[in-house]
C-alpha cells in the first residue's frame, strides 16, 4: 500500500506544478517550454481550462492516497489520464509530424507513467 500512495502523491505533484504552470501563465509557458511568443487568446484558454482539469484530477489522487477505499481508482485514474495524453500525442506525432522537445519529454514520461501505474495497480492490498 506504501507504494501506491507514493505512486499517487507522486502522480499530485508532478500534475499539480504543470497545472500550475498552465493555469497561472499560459502564455509564460508557451514562450518558455514550447517556442511560441505571442500565445492566441483561444489555446490561453484551453491551456486555462486543461490546468483545472490537471487540479481536480491531481486533488483527487491525493485524497485518494490517503483513503484506502479510492486508492484502486485513483491509480487507475492516473493510468487513463497518461494514457488518454499519451495516445493524443502519438495521433499528433503521426497526422502533424514532430513538437517541440519538451512535448516528446511528456510523452515518454506519460508512457512511463502508464507502465509504472500498471505494475503499482497489480500490487496486492495489504
Amino acid at each position: 500500500m506504501q507504494i501506491k500512495r507514493a505512486f499517487l502523491i507522486f502522480a499530485f505533484v508532478a500534475v499539480t506544478i504543470f497545472g500550475l504552470m498552465y493555469g497561472l501563465s499560459p502564455r509564460w509557458y508557451a514562450a518558455t517550454f514550447l517556442g511560441i511568443p505571442d500565445l492566441n487568446i483561444n489555446i490561453a484558454h484551453i491551456l486555462r481550462a486543461l490546468a483545472g482539469l490537471y487540479l481536480a484530477l491531481a486533488g483527487f489522487w491525493l485524497y485518494a492516497a490517503l483513503n484506502d477505499r479510492y486508492t484502486d481508482a485513483a491509480i487507475l485514474t492516473a493510468i487513463l489520464f497518461a494514457g488518454g495524453l499519451a495516445a493524443g500525442r502519438c495521433v499528433s506525432l503521426i497526422v502533424d509530424g514532430q513538437p517541440a522537445f519538451m512535448l516528446m519529454t511528456y510523452l515518454a514520461a506519460e508512457i512511463g507513467v502508464v507502465l509504472i501505474g500498471y505494475w503499482v495497480f497489480r500490487l496486492p492490498q495489504r
